[in-house]
C-alpha cells in the first residue's frame, strides 16, 4: 500500500514538475541563493568574515539566477556557476557544501542533461579549478591540505553521479516503455493475424463441406430424375443416398458451426465429433457411385500413421478433387492414388474426361488460375487445396494432363513441422 502511494505522489511530482516548470525552478533557485548567502557567512572559529560581503551576495546571487536556464544551456550553466564559485573561494570564503551548493545544482544538471564526454570534460575542469582554489585559499590555512583537497572534490562528485543516474534511470524508463509499446503493436498484429488465418481456415472448411456435399446432392438429384422413368428401383435407391448425402452435410455444417461456438475455457463443454480423415474415404467413394462417378483408389507403398492435420487435409484435397470432376469434367471415372514414399504422402487424382471451362470452380495450371478464365468466374476450390497443402509444408500442382483429363497431385508430410502447424491454424 505504501509503495503504490508513493509511486502515485511521484508521478504527481513529475506530472506538476512537467507542467510548471518554469516555478519549480524559481523555487528551487530561490532556495539555493538562500544556502549560498548563508554558507557566505560562515567562517573558521576565531576568524574573521571576508570584508567584501556584497562581491560574494552578487557572486551567489548570478550563479543561482543563471540556473533558470539549465534545461537549455546546461554547460553554460556550469562555466558561469564553476566561474562565481571559484572568485568567491579566492576571495577568502570558506569552502562548505552551503557555498557550493549553486555549482553542485549545474553540475548535476550537467550530468542528467548532456553527453558523457561533456560531463567528463566539464567536471574534471571544475573539480580542478575548485580545489586549487581551496588549497589556496587564505580561509583554509587552518585545514590540512588533504582535506582541502577531499572536501571539494567529494561535494562535486555526488551530483555528478547523482545525475548520471537519472540520466540512467530515465533512459530504462524510456526503453522499457519502448519495449511495452512494441509488444503492445506485436500483441495487435499477432492477433490481426491469428484472426484472419482463422477466418481463412473456417472459411475452406465451409467451403469444402458445402461444396462437396451440394455438388454430390445436385448430381443424385439429376441421376434420380433421368431414370425416374425407366428405372424406379435405381432412382429409389439414389435417393435414400441423397438423403445420406444431406444429412452428412448438415453433420459436418454443424460440426463447423459448434467450432465457433465452442469455449474452450469452460470446463466440461461437450466436444465436437472427430474431424474427416482417409478412413472415411470409402464413405466417400461410395457417395460419388451413386452420383454417377466411379472412383477407383489404390495405395502404394506401406501405409504409415498421420497427424490429425495432415489427414484432414489429405481427406478434403481428395474430397474437393472428386467434387470438381463430378461438378465440371464430362467424366464417368475418376482415379485416386495414395503414395507413402519415406516421410512424405503422394496424392494423385485423375480423371478422363474433358473440362467445362466455362463454369469451372477452379481450373488452375500449378501455379495459379489459367489466364483465359475470366476473374469473376474463377472459384475457390484449387486454391483453398493449395492453401491447405502448403499449412502443413506441403505442395500441391493441379491441371490439364497432356494426354486428356485433369490431375490433381499433392505431396504432403506425415508428420507437419510445429512452424508450418502454427502458420495453418488448428484443425477442428
Amino acid at each position: 500500500m505504501s509503495i503504490s502511494l508513493e509511486r502515485r505522489y511521484a508521478a504527481r511530482l513529475e506530472d506538476f514538475s512537467a507542467r510548471h516548470a518554469f516555478l519549480v525552478d524559481l523555487a528551487m533557485v530561490l532556495a539555493l541563493m538562500g544556502c549560498a548567502l548563508l554558507g557566505g557567512s560562515l567562517t573558521m572559529p576565531g576568524a574573521a568574515p571576508p570584508d567584501q560581503d556584497m562581491t560574494a551576495t552578487t557572486l551567489m546571487g548570478v550563479a543561482c539566477l543563471v540556473l533558470l536556464k539549465h534545461r537549455l544551456h546546461p554547460r553554460t550553466v556550469v562555466v558561469v556557476a564553476a566561474g562565481c564559485t571559484v572568485t568567491a573561494i579566492a576571495l577568502g570564503y570558506l569552502v562548505t557544501p552551503l557555498l557550493l551548493a549553486p555549482l553542485m545544482a549545474a553540475l548535476y544538471w550537467l550530468s542528467a542533461l548532456t553527453d558523457r564526454r561533456s560531463t567528463r570534460v566539464l567536471g574534471l575542469i571544475t573539480l580542478v579549478a575548485v580545489t586549487l582554489a581551496a588549497v589556496v585559499s587564505d580561509s583554509m590555512n587552518h585545514i590540512s591540505p588533504l582535506l582541502r583537497t577531499i572536501g571539494p572534490v567529494f561535494w562535486l562528485m555526488l551530483p555528478l553521479a547523482a545525475g548520471k543516474m537519472t540520466q540512467l534511470r530515465r533512459a530504462y524508463l524510456q526503453s522499457v516503455q519502448a519495449r511495452a509499446e512494441h509488444a503492445e503493436r506485436t500483441r495487435e498484429e499477432e492477433a490481426r493475424l491469428r484472426v484472419t488465418e482463422e477466418r481463412m481456415r473456417i472459411a475452406r472448411e465451409l467451403h469444402d463441406v458445402v461444396a462437396h456435399h451440394m455438388a454430390l446432392a445436385n448430381a443424385q438429384a439429376g441421376t434420380a430424375a433421368h431414370l425416374a422413368l425407366t428405372h424406379p428401383e435405381q432412382t429409389q435407391r439414389i435417393l435414400k443416398d441423397l438423403t445420406g448425402t444431406t444429412s452428412s452435410a448438415l453433420r459436418e455444417l454443424k460440426a463447423t458451426l459448434g467450432l465457433l461456438r465452442q469455449n474452450d475455457d469452460t470446463p466440461g463443454s461437450a466436444g465436437l465429433e472427430p474431424s474427416p480423415g482417409l478412413a472415411r474415404l470409402p464413405e466417400l467413394v461410395a457417395a460419388c457411385e451413386s452420383a454417377g462417378l466411379g472412383v477407383t483408389v489404390t495405395t502404394e507403398g506401406e501405409p504409415q500413421p498421420l497427424s490429425p492435420g495432415v489427414d484432414l487435409t489429405a481427406f478434403r484435397i481428395v474430397q474437393e478433387a472428386l467434387t470438381n470432376v463430378t461438378r465440371h469434367a464430362a467424366a464417368e471415372a475418376a482415379h485416386v492414388r495414395l503414395e507413402y514414399t519415406g516421410s512424405r504422402l503422394l496424392i494423385t487424382v485423375t480423371n478422363d474426361g474433358p473440362t467445362d471451362n466455362g463454369t469451372t470452380d477452379d481450373v488452375p495450371t500449378a501455379d495459379g488460375p489459367t489466364t483465359a478464365e475470366p476473374a469473376q468466374s474463377r472459384g475457390f476450390g484449387v486454391m483453398g487445396m493449395r492453401e491447405r497443402a502448403r499449412s502443413i509444408g506441403g505442395e500441391l500442382c493441379a491441371g490439364p494432363r497432356p494426354q486428356g483429363g485433369f490431375e490433381v497431385s499433392t505431396a504432403l508430410p506425415l508428420q507437419p513441422s510445429p512452424a508450418t502447424h502454427l502458420a495453418g491454424g488448428t484443425t477442428p
